[in-house]
């Protein structure tokens, strides 16, 4: 058998190249699925019917190839043979071999099948190098295969983790590939350099062709470079293991590309993809991420939200109840994440119920007190947390600086204590300026429960890093697409608005109201003294309470029948 497969290859081998683009069906020929270098084809597999891919006529000149298949949830094996074997074979969503070419070969080919019981959409493609091209995974003592150019992915809610193996030198077909760890020179692989690449699927499109379609740019070594950004740069001496922050819902597009400085020459490893989530899961996958009780909240906390936007400093009570919910709820719902395992549901009621208790105390902290000073601290300082927030979003907080906790935090608080400091001379300002700020966020943490923007993780970052103690060393790119842009006018445009119509609303009026406990131990007082006051003669509140109860209890007493009921007197 083994005999009339080697003449059945001979006789392909014989036969005129194909020429095509990158294909969608290519052709077949006796069973197999026929491949050209540098091509991508589309294929479905099905369990019971596996299928044996072939390259022909390879060039003299290559001396490695990388066979790479993807899908988008369902796993694919691909294979050097029929039997499997842990060392010549993968199976994964985002899977490939790397296959070093003997003198004078220029036919290879794989086996393909699936173990999953519904039909599985792929795309593939051979790669081809030459002796200078760097091997991807060459030098591999973590995984299965011998030379394994995959990128392995991991991830849970906070972070997503790739790993890869290192590298090794190119070298011509027949000869035995550099020893990966005898030395340490410019003549080894310790040369190498590793270009890490991230790149983005549209925003809230989980279909099967977009990612397939996508994953065509993210396979040769051009493509990469013209489409994805690069995100790190590591050396042979750096562990071979990149975080990002996990985005849940979208679409992210992994690959690495070694480059050999001395020569200038590269290749790519094989790309991985993920969603954050599982399309298998029976509840919170991927299709349905936002649950009703993150709806119900954010809607509700919305809506205060956008009345503090335009109303904040003149409801003054008001305001403070959504600064102390804010700060409140922030901390609550840290300190039961970290100590118990209740679930989200029953965290996020908690959350509501202790923000509520957080914002009642400072409204009577501000009633009893009056202490100015002291309640534009708590505004100040979660404006400074916003302002914070955003700083470390941008491309400042991917500095490895920041990695260090302490350096970090003490950054972080800097930049939110700093901006109460400043404005302390001009609390109207501030407090305007919190309440649109503030105010008109939470309209987009709102509309992120609903449909997913990158503006979420503003805030969400910081609570990740509060939460998971790895997710300082993350990465925390987001795709910033037309939605988000859309998202971030809105939003701006509500702050502008809204601090504008405060502050000419606000024109001529007292800065701040009077302190309310004063007030109304004053009108206590005049009541008391000035007896023309007609509130002067309203009983006592316990005489009130007591006539009251004494009608109440009239309304279940028997009624008395009518006549006279004493003894005439003679």
């Amino acid at each position: 058998m083994e005999l009339l497969r080697l003449l059945l290859l001979a006789v392909l081998a014989s036969e005129p190249a194909a020429a095509g683009g990158a294909e969608t069906v290519g052709n077949s020929s006796e069973g197999f699925l026929e491949f050209s270098v540098g091509k991508f084809r589309y294929l479905e597999l099905q369990k019971p019917f596996p299928e044996e891919a072939i390259l022909r006529h390879i060039s003299s000149n290559v001396t490695f190839l990388i066979f790479q298949i993807h899908s988008q949830y369902q796993n694919t094996t691909v294979s050097f043979s029929e039997t499997l074997l842990p060392n010549a074979s993968g199976t994964g969503t985002d899977k490939g071999l790397v296959f070093i070419l003997r003198p004078e070969q220029s036919i290879c080919t794989w086996h393909l099948e699936t173990s999953d019981p519904e039909p599985v959409q792929n795309v593939a493609i051979p790669l081809s190098y030459s002796e200078s091209d760097p091997i991807p995974g060459g030098c591999n003592l973590e995984f299965d295969l011998d030379i394994d150019s995959n990128i392995y992915l991991e991830y849970n809610f906070f972070e997503t983790t790739i790993k890869f193996a290192p590298a090794n030198l190119g070298h011509a077909r027949g000869t035995d590939a550099p020893p990966c760890d005898v030395k340490t020179g410019q003549d080894s692989r310790w040369r190498l350099q590793y270009d890490v690449y991230q790149y983005f699927l549209p925003e809230n499109d989980l279909t099967e062709e977009a990612l397939l379609r996508h994953l065509q740019r993210m396979a040769e070594v051009p493509q990469v470079q013209a489409n994805a950004v690069k995100v790190v740069t590591l050396t042979a001496d750096d562990k071979t293991s990149v975080s990002f922050s996990s985005l849940r819902g979208q679409g992210v597009i992994y690959n690495v590309i070694v480059r050999d400085p001395f020569l200038n020459t590269s290749a790519a490893y094989i790309p991985a993809h993920t969603y954050a989530c599982s399309f298998e899961a029976g509840e919170d996958n991927c299709s349905s991420l936002g649950r009703v009780s993150t709806k119900v909240f954010f809607t509700l906390f919305a809506l205060l939200g956008l009345f503090i936007c335009f109303f904040g400093h003149r409801f003054w009570k008001t305001e403070l109840f959504f600064i102390g919910f804010i700060f409140m709820g922030f901390f609550f719902y840290i300190l039961i994440t970290r100590l118990t395992p209740i679930k989200y549901d029953v965290r996020l009621v908690l959350t509501a119920v202790a923000g509520s208790v957080g914002g009642i105390f400072l409204v009577a902290a501000w009633w009893r007190f009056g202490i100015l000073v002291l309640c534009m601290l708590c505004v100040g300082l979660v404006l400074g947390f916003l302002v914070s927030s955003v700083t470390f979003f941008t491309p400042l907080g991917n500095l490895k600086i920041f990695r260090d906790d302490s350096v970090f935090w003490v950054t972080f608080s800097c930049i939110a204590i700093l901006i109460p400091v400043v404005f302390m001379g001009c609390l109207r300002i501030l407090n305007i300026l919190s309440c649109g700020f503030i105010g008109s966020y939470s309209v987009v943490l709102a509309v992120d429960s609903y449909l997913y923007t990158s503006l979420s993780y503003i805030t969400l970052n910081v609570l990740k890093r509060v939460l998971h103690t790895d997710f300082r060393r993350a990465f925390i790119n987001v795709p910033f697409q037309t939605k988000d842009f859309i998202i971030l006018a809105v939003w701006g445009m509500l702050a502008v608005s809204g601090i504008t119509f405060q502050i000419r609303r606000e024109r001529g009026q007292p800065f701040f109201p009077p302190h309310p406990y004063k007030l109304w131990k004053r009108e206590r007082e005049r009541r008391v003294t000035n007896i023309l006051d007609p509130s002067y003669h309203v009983p006592p509140l316990r005489e009130r309470l007591y006539g009251r109860l004494a009608q109440i209890k009239e309304l279940f007493q028997k009624e008395q029948p009518a006549g006279e009921r004493t003894p005439l007197l003679l």
